[in-house]
């Protein structure tokens, strides 16, 4: 889905297209004037550590990206729209594209609250005519715009989803990788991330050409075997994941990186509001996939990589995202606290079918790190 938090919110303000559009935060609810008009806050008056959600395609050109530092983006885009986050609201129209694809195509494997694969092998249509009908389903469903990547494998697709955004649709044949894709940075590729990005840099490597072009062993040297061979597959466009619409999974999870390294003390604001975010997103993924879970888990990556977990098995299955929360802070207190961090995730382990399982957990009292 194209900006997704971003376009819903046009949905519920039709005035504000066009203009640059920031979603974090908290109070900045528009007023409501006495002959209806709107007035709506603005990132230069925005006071705190709050982060971006997300931004309309006008403030990402003004520099202002998701996970941003909402004071950092009142420097770039000052006049910006600033609303705050209706998760319900994204919820909601996540379940209508879903169902609108699955109208047309119904092999999906959901990858979260605004995208999913599609595996296509199987329906006799024309490929160009067939991702038509998908956008038109999912446009007339929700009134929103979605991008579509369509190639052999989910690596190339991924890729292709973003290179005609909004609104756009990306045919990859095989022999055209060389020529539509090593051209593109490394950071392209799902999976290689800031750190990552630096380091290939420091050798020289810069495009997904130039990593298709580095022998193998310079990779491994850097990256370890594992991540130095998937590399050189992913820079030839080999990725052998199929396309999963179908399991019982073990565990649910959600994490994300920073675009700068965090502190639990110095920027305890935006770390909650991530922290928020990702336990709503885990209990709306449990929620959709029909889970409870009796383990709450968080994962915790520092600046100089070094990764921990810690885990709590509580005495009944939980789905709330308040519970969630409490249950992961309980996990955040057995972690020193004192390093930047890089990586902040929350895990559901132990999963139950909604419905088997025992009666709601007790509330845990819990006094957060963040």
């Amino acid at each position: 889905m194209d900006a997704f938090f971003a376009s819903v919110e046009l949905l519920r303000h039709p005035e504000l297209r066009g203009q640059a559009v920031v979603v974090g935060g908290r109070n900045a609810a528009p007023v409501t004037a006495a002959d209806g008009s709107r007035r709506y806050a603005r990132l230069a008056d925005y006071v705190g550590r709050g982060v971006v959600t997300t931004s309309t395609y006008e403030a990402r050109a003004l520099g202002v990206f998701s996970g941003m530092g909402l004071m950092k983006s009142a420097q770039l885009a000052p006049q910006a729209i600033l609303l705050p986050a209706n998760f319900d609201a994204y919820r909601h129209y996540s379940r209508l594209f879903k169902a609108a694809v699955a109208g047309v195509a119904p092999r999906i494997e959901d990858r979260g609250i605004d995208e999913i694969y599609i595996d296509l092998s199987d329906i006799p249509e024309e490929t160009r005519s067939l991702a038509e009908r998908i956008r038109r389903a999912v446009r007339e469903a929700t009134g929103l715009s979605c991008s579509i990547g369509v190639s052999p494998n989910k690596l190339l697709s991924k890729i292709c989803s973003d290179l005609d955004k909004p609104d756009g649709l990306t045919i990859l044949e095989p022999e055209r990788i060389a020529a539509r894709i090593w051209p593109l940075p490394v950071r392209k590729i799902n999976g290689i991330g800031p750190k990552a990005g630096e380091r290939l840099a420091g050798l020289g490597i810069r495009s997904i050409g130039d990593l298709a072009a580095a022998p193998v062993e310079l990779l491994v040297e850097h990256f370890g075997r594992a991540n130095g061979v998937w590399m050189h597959e992913a820079a030839h466009g080999i990725d052998r994941r199929p396309v999963v619409t179908e399991s019982e999974p073990k565990s649910i999870s959600r994490e994300t990186t920073f675009e700068r390294d965090l502190h639990a003390r110095h920027d305890r604001a935006e770390l909650s509001e991530i922290f928020t975010s990702l336990c709503a997103w885990l209990a709306d993924d449990l929620r959709r996939k029909g889970y409870a879970a009796r383990t709450i888990g968080i994962k915790l990556r520092y600046a100089d990589f070094r990764a921990v977990t810690r885990d709590l098995t509580l005495p009944a299955a939980v789905g709330d995202a308040g519970e969630i929360r409490r249950a992961a802070g309980e996990c955040l207190k057995r972690v020193p606290l004192t390093q930047r961090l890089r990586l902040l995730g929350v895990r559901a382990g132990a999963l139950v079918p909604i419905g088997a399982e025992d009666a709601v957990a007790p509330a845990i009292q819990a006094s957060l790190p963040f």
